[in-house]
């Protein structure tokens, strides 16, 4: 196939540099996703209270947190076409903008409607990350895309891990200060990243090469073409992390069933998940993509993550339910970071921002689906039956992850030795 997303792109990319300044250019996309991270979850466990709060049910603060992944489902592909033409740093300032926007929107939302505004543009803006998954892949030589995406990961992870503390925190110094200092932070965050961030897109670089394509073109064709390499690997990421983000939303139900956990010790699995994701992401990961390669290392990262799933089914005890979330951290810390850095190389250079943001786009399409369906099955068919049904599904993508060797990066004279 001739077409520009099934065929591996080489020469155009900017990363040709110095390890220094690609390592210089790699920390400053982790402190500004880890900010980014920092204020979004100072605000996302408020978000149901304040819902309440306003007259909200359970169906409406369900409303109210899908929106996020509709709006960003639907502008991810748009930021990526954006980044791709006009470069990748503006596109997140602007990202960075509309997030300080949203949250001051929420700081002083007195009705629901104007909630949902929040949550939107809060989507909207959060469209950005396929733009700071583009911009490791300009700004990262080949081989080292999939540990520099597990960096990126770690840093977020460690967002996630902090904010919730801080956001219950400072909610204690007034009803708008945690909406507040979490536009404060983007405020922060973008004078930082308007500093420090340096291009690494060189707009309209591949002109002439290739026709980009539009957000909708692009879209339908992985539909179309499924058999396509870009196809596959975005069907593999969507399904992976439709299935583990379904089951993480009824988690606390699952636990609460099987194991009488309650809310006063549900944060303990959370925390533990999201320190050893740091920690392998951080330390881990790029030792073992270096060994064994990151279509191997995809394909046991898919098979790790069915087994925990499969593993919380099954567990008889509380010690066993931990062994098997062990799993999780590892089975998407080997996958994710993989299928993302294959993607980068089998689309041209040209079209990368576009379909990284393809990429968000369906896997927001399945955090959107998966949640309801594993939601209906733990209620009609069985407590277990979630976990089983997403373990399957995941082990069904090892399918499309066959002959990927091709597109693992070709690793310079001498680099084996060193």
């Amino acid at each position: 196939m001739s077409n520009s997303s099934a065929s591996p792109s080489h020469g155009t990319e900017q990363h040709e540099h110095d390890g220094t300044s690609a390592f210089g250019r790699l920390a400053v996309l982790m402190i500004t996703a880890f900010i980014d991270m920092l204020g979004l979850l100072m605000i996302i466990p408020l978000l149901p209270f304040y819902a309440k709060d306003l007259g909200a049910g359970g169906m409406v603060v369900g409303l109210l947190v899908s929106s996020f992944s509709v709006a960003q489902l639907l502008s991810a592909p748009m930021w990526g076409r954006f980044s791709d033409r006009y470069g990748r740093r503006p596109a997140l300032l602007v990202g960075l903008g509309a997030s300080a926007v949203a949250y001051i929107v929420f700081a002083y939302a007195d009705s629901l409607w104007l909630l949902f505004l929040s949550r939107i543009v809060q989507g909207a803006g959060g469209g950005t990350v396929s733009v700071i998954q583009a911009y490791v892949a300009d700004a990262t030589k080949p081989e080292d895309r999939a540990k520099s995406l597990g960096w990126l990961s770690a840093a977020t992870n460690a967002g996630v891990a902090i904010g919730p503390s801080i956001g219950a925190w400072v909610q204690h110094l007034g009803v708008h200060t945690p909406g507040l200092m979490a536009a404060a932070l983007c405020g922060i965050n973008m004078l930082f990243a308007s500093k420090y961030l340096t291009e690494t897109r060189a707009p309209a670089s591949d002109e002439g090469k290739t026709k980009p394509k539009g957000s909708r073109e692009a879209v339908l064709r992985v539909m179309s073409h499924p058999s396509e390499p870009a196809s596959r690997l975005i069907l593999i990421y969507a399904i992976a992390i439709g299935a583990f983000q379904g089951t993480n939303a009824i988690l606390a139900l699952f636990l609460a069933w099987k194991f009488e956990v309650t809310k006063d010790n549900i944060g303990y699995f959370y925390t533990y998940l999201g320190a050893l994701s740091v920690v392998i992401r951080a330390l881990m990961l790029g030792r073992v993509v270096d060994r064994i390669g990151e279509p191997r290392l995809s394909r046991w990262g898919l098979m790790l993550l069915a087994c925990g799933l499969a593993g919380m089914a099954i567990a008889p005890n509380l010690w066993v339910m931990v062994i098997a979330v062990t799993f999780l951290p590892l089975g998407t810390a080997f996958t994710f970071p993989c299928v993302t850095a294959m993607l980068s190389r089998v689309v041209s250079s040209a079209e990368r921002g576009l379909y990284m943001g393809v990429q968000q786009t369906y896997g927001g399409i399945t955090r959107v689906a998966f949640p309801i369906i594993l939601g209906i099955a733990f209620d009609s068919f069985g407590k277990q039956s979630p976990y089983w049904i997403s373990a399957v599904v995941v082990l069904a993508t090892l399918f499309m992850g066959r002959d990927l060797e091709q597109y693992a990066p070709r690793k310079p004279a001498g680099s084996a030795a060193a």
